[in-house]
């Protein structure tokens, strides 16, 4: 799986709308008024950078995440594999006797048409279980994108960038390191970070004193 190619596309932009002045002095003046007050320039345009590499490597969500999609992925070609060297080993073994006249005619003619369907099983379940792998991968992307995208919104409250980049490989030709948020936005997303099986605990923690009363 190449991460890069998964979440090139994660990013979160706040962008300040720009009013574009008129050159043309002699305009009408109601013109100039009619001009909406809140698509004045901002003062100071804010920017930052988020290196995505770094969020895939360093947030505990993408790590988490990763390996269970690899685990996932690495059983589907195990089992697939397990069941093509059954076939195979079915059809060389039908070949076999078939060679040796071990079988009459409609004995063949069934053994045949059962391999057959296994064949087409397998395509089936290849196809199956590649609709359930990237299924479980979108669903991850929707939830890292969230995740970025909610922490972004808190953050940005705060901090009030008008653009933030994501820097991934060279689709940013250059940009200042002052302008760098990485760490700060790593640091954020794995403290408000919770696995699975502690969210559940905290839930059931939670709930206990309800359950008292």
């Amino acid at each position: 799986m190449n991460k890069k190619n998964l979440f090139r596309t994660l990013a979160v932009a706040a962008v300040a709308t720009v009013a574009i002045s008129s050159c043309d002095k002699s305009a009408p003046k109601m013109d100039q008024k009619s001009k909406p007050a809140e698509q004045a320039a901002p003062a100071e345009l804010k920017i930052a950078f988020v290196e995505v590499d770094s969020i895939m490597t360093q947030y505990k969500f993408c790590k988490d995440y990763s390996q269970i999609l690899q685990k996932k992925g690495q059983n589907i070609q195990n089992t697939l594999a397990n069941k093509q060297r059954s076939l195979e080993q079915a059809a060389a073994n039908f070949q076999q006797k078939l060679q040796q006249n071990a079988y009459t005619r409609e004995q063949a003619e069934g053994i045949q048409a059962s391999l057959q369907k296994q064949s087409v099983d397998l395509q089936n379940l290849n196809q199956r279980l590649s609709n359930e792998f990237q299924a479980e991968t979108d669903k991850y992307n929707l939830a890292l994108r969230d995740s970025i995208q909610h922490f972004l919104a808190k953050y940005n409250k705060d901090k009030k960038f008008s653009l933030i980049l994501s820097k991934a490989g060279d689709n940013i030709l250059f940009a200042d390191k002052a302008f760098d948020i990485t760490n700060e936005v790593i640091a954020g997303l794995n403290k408000a970070y919770k696995p699975a099986g502690d969210a559940a605990k905290t839930e059931k923690k939670e709930a206990a004193p309800a359950a008292k009363k």
